[in-house]
């Protein structure tokens, strides 16, 4: 893990021990932090009382401590915790921020630091991917991956890449990226915020932190992202900003695992990511390639009397699922979950593409009514009735492509079980055709 002598001897409050929490108690307790924990789940605070203090803090004194670390998951506009932080003096940081106060005791090494509403995951693993291939050590953490202070230090001249939400950038005050880069910004978490100018804030709040020296990369042409772009260049304190939103690039139709105007957008970014830290273009073109991508993510799940089916569960808003629908042009598309919003706006320029429409979950209703008078819509309500009349009715060439452009909690515990339902589906209905081949050619 990272530990830091940094950390030695200051006192912490650390609310929530999930995933980052306990990475950041281990990581403060190795280096000889003075800890107070705890959790609503008693087993957690029960598996950390060796090396903490359990008490909540809402009920502690927190004078003369260093900071409160919280789990990006608390809601800082709505939670206690803000005002008794504010109340006692003690800032609120999470994991992000204990890395950055780390760094100075790391072997020399750089950070990339990718934000935005859209592809973040997709493009923080590709650029992971093009570094390793091209020989650069590198680890990829923060809101992918394993939390980053339960990673082993880089050796020198590591790479390590983050992926940042929002809400991490909130409890970040100081890391200084080597490259910074902004994807895209649209309506996303506004119960978090006081609206939608609050959220694109909390976005560009990563190149606050940028040294002059250091790159800022701006993907897409969105209106909070450019206005991003505009406001560093006016106020002229960092050096290298790049603007890749009109950049083109050929070669996509070799990239597999890259398909669609959003994952285009994905890969240049990318590249301008790479290329900042000194690879090639002969080195990151066979990288793109290769690249496998992520489950739930533009994901190929399996192709079957030739019909590909094409896992996109990550896609809970319209704004992500309108470029998947503009990945292939014959598409069986299965919509639906608990929804963001009451319209399909950025879908529509990739209605064409769209053969017919199968809705499930508790925007069924909604979607059928605003997809009616655009494609045949068929109303399935649950995952598996949803793949086996998509599966049913497509032909040789199309594509069968969950892309929800919705968040998944009416029927799923989270994207990735949604994700997992349609895979299960996919392979249920292959089976059974595999199966009634079979059956078929054995009474011939």
């Amino acid at each position: 893990m990272i530990v830091s002598s940094a950390f030695s001897g200051k006192r912490y409050a650390i609310l929530g021990l999930a995933r980052s929490g306990m990475a950041v108690l281990e990581s403060l307790h190795a280096s000889g932090a003075e800890l107070l924990a705890w959790d609503n789940r008693e087993e957690l605070r029960e598996s950390v009382a060796d090396k903490a203090r359990i008490a909540d803090p809402l009920e502690s004194d927190l004078t003369g401590f260093e900071a409160i670390v919280v789990s990006p998951g608390v809601p800082l506009n709505s939670h206690p915790i803000a005002q008794k932080a504010a109340a006692s003096g003690v800032p609120i940081i999470g994991d992000i921020e204990l890395f950055a106060q780390a760094r100075s005791a790391l072997p020399p090494h750089r950070v990339v630091g990718i934000t935005g509403t859209n592809g973040k995951s997709t493009t923080t693993a590709l650029v992971h991917h093009i570094l390793e291939r091209s020989g650069l050590p590198a680890v990829m953490g923060g809101n992918i991956g394993l939390p980053i202070l339960s990673q082993k230090p880089m050796a020198e001249d590591g790479v390590y890449v983050l992926e940042l939400s929002s809400y991490q950038i909130d409890l970040t005050r100081s890391l200084d990226c080597d490259v910074a880069l902004l994807l895209n910004i649209s309506p996303d978490h506004l119960d978090r915020y006081s609206g939608f100018d609050a959220y694109a804030a909390s976005k560009a709040r990563l190149f606050d932190m940028l040294g002059s020296n250091h790159h800022a990369i701006f993907a897409s042409a969105d209106e909070k992202t450019q206005l991003a772009l505009h406001g560093l260049r006016d106020l002229g304190r960092v050096e290298n900003i790049v603007d890749t939103s009109s950049v083109a690039i050929a070669g996509q139709s070799d990239w597999p695992s890259l398909q669609g105007p959003h994952n285009l957008q994905n890969a240049i970014a990318a590249i301008a990511t790479v290329e900042a830290l000194g690879i090639s273009e002969d080195q990151w073109r066979p990288a793109l390639e290769s690249f496998q991508g992520l489950s739930h993510r533009m994901e190929r799940i399996a192709e079957s009397n030739g019909v590909l089916f094409v896992n996109d569960s990550k896609a809970t808003n319209p704004a992500s699922t309108g470029p998947a629908l503009g990945a292939y042009p014959k598409i069986h598309w299965i919509v639906g979950g608990l929804p963001k919003s009451d319209d399909l706006i950025e879908c529509e320029p990739f209605y064409k593409n769209v053969v017919s429409a199968y809705t499930i979950g508790e925007a069924g209703p909604l979607f059928g009514k605003l997809l009616a008078d655009h494609m045949p819509v068929i109303s399935c309500e649950m995952m598996l009735t949803a793949v086996q009349r998509a599966a049913a009715n497509a032909k040789p060439g199309e594509v069968v492509l969950l892309s929800p452009a919705c968040a998944s909690f009416d029927q799923f515990r989270d994207f990735e079980a949604r994700g997992d339902c349609f895979r299960s589906g996919v392979n249920s209905v292959i089976e059974n055709n595999l199966t009634r081949t079979a059956s078929g050619e054995a009474n011939l």
